[in-house]
């Protein structure tokens, strides 16, 4: 399971022109789900990104977690981040779980983190979305379990 995550100050989820998921301070995370995932590798990554320390501190040092400062998570199902693109010039799906074993776990890891955290919003599974965001820093890390 593959997760990027972004610090942000503003990030949401528009699809036909109506936003589904918004969140001002906090992560976005692209969630990517490959073949070989489980719910217990999906636990693994939500642990990380909610404990994952990319918040300044009052030093302003990277000490602080999106619990810590009680932030928001936007949760974007994200079917290209396992692409195989080691070779040639177009991507190779492969490695990417089918779309019924990715709404699953997706739909696990969001059930999850809604159990731990007051803020979360989402995008849809399988729909065309515009994602938007303003990344703080730019801070961004590749997560993966």
């Amino acid at each position: 399971m593959i997760g990027l995550i972004q610090r942000v100050s503003h990030a949401q989820v528009d699809i036909d022109g109506v936003t589904v998921g918004q969140i001002e301070r906090g992560i976005l995370l692209l969630l990517g789900v490959e073949k070989a995932d489980t719910e217990a590798q999906a636990e693994r990554l939500l642990e990380r990104v909610l404990g994952y320390r990319i918040f300044p501190d009052v030093h302003g040092k990277m000490n602080l977690s999106l619990r810590e400062i009680s932030g928001g998570l936007l949760i974007v199902p994200q079917f290209t981040l396992p692409a195989d693109t080691r070779k040639g010039m177009r991507p190779s799906f492969t490695p990417a779980a089918p779309p019924d074993q990715g709404k699953t776990l997706f739909t696990y890891f969001v059930e999850q983190a809604r159990h731990q955290l007051a803020m979360v919003q989402t995008g849809v599974f399988g729909a065309d979305m515009q994602v938007s965001l303003t990344n703080d820093g730019p801070v961004t890390f590749w997560l993966q379990v």
